[in-house]
């Protein structure tokens, strides 16, 4: 694609402009600001990727990594300010999910151990923790929330936090799994997925591409599970005291 025909492809940009001014949503600010650091946010990592694919060994590689982590780290960890040391629970999260989704892809050689695959595939990994992370902190903080005097009853019964909190921490996983299991039902008959028509476009095969695919979305169906339950039970213990006594302020926003 040439430069010209990405600039044309910024019409699509005006319909939503358009409408936002027509229909006084006053979304034009954000939508321009969006569309400048879309772009040069992309053309920043493309020139760098273009830079590590073509360097000599894994440090680059491991660098790429380590910045994905910090930017989903730095990003999820607004929804949960409310819980001491968000910000190492989230990193230990992703760091998970990193290490277990490359040692089964590049451990038992479904891809080589190349920054051409170790770099997207990371990105998609911990791109779908820090969204699920962000689904399952927002749900959690609803929850408990709305079931606070039930927890405070059990606690009062001789209840553990675990025991206290245990719906609500099992609702909040299983509601930030939903939406990646249900896009997997509809997969191929609703839409094409990226990586996928990514690969048709580029001339790929299509079977080989559907393969791809496939590995895409059960390496994702298994960073929702891993990333909302290794964060959830990161989490709870630290919203109650050591006299096993829920802390209001950290729900209050006090």
């Amino acid at each position: 694609m040439s430069y010209t025909a990405l600039a044309i492809t910024l019409l699509f940009v005006l319909i939503p402009l358009i409408l936002s001014k027509t229909l006084h949503l006053q979304l034009e600010k954000d939508t321009i600001i969006a569309t400048i650091r879309s772009i040069v946010q992309l053309l920043i990592v493309g020139y760098i990727l273009k830079f590590v694919f073509t360097s000599d060994g894994y440090l680059y590689t491991g660098l790429m990594i380590g910045l994905m982590v910090l930017a989903a780290t730095l990003n999820a960890r607004k929804k949960g300010s409310h819980i001491d040391g968000i910000t190492w629970k989230l990193v230990v999260t992703f760091l998970t999910v990193e290490v277990i989704t490359m040692s089964i892809l590049i451990g038992l050689n479904v891809v080589p151990a190349i920054p051409q695959y170790m770099i997207p595939l990371s990105g998609m990994a911990i791109g779908n923790a820090m969204v699920l992370s962000i689904l399952f902190l927002n749900r959690f903080s609803s929850e408990i929330e709305a079931y606070e005097d039930q927890i405070e009853l059990i606690l009062s019964l001789g209840g553990t936090p675990k025991q206290a909190i245990h719906r609500q921490l099992i609702s909040s996983i299983k509601a930030s799994m939903i939406p990646t299991i249900e896009s997997q039902k509809t997969i191929g008959l609703v839409q094409l997925p990226g990586m996928m028509s990514g690969q048709i476009i580029a001339g790929a095969d299509p079977i080989q591409a559907v393969q791809f695919q496939l590995l895409v979305l059960f390496m994702l169906l298994s960073t929702a599970a891993l990333s909302s339950v290794i964060l959830g039970f990161l989490s709870y213990p630290t919203l109650f005291n050591k006299q096993m006594q829920m802390i209001h302020e950290k729900f209050s926003g006090e």
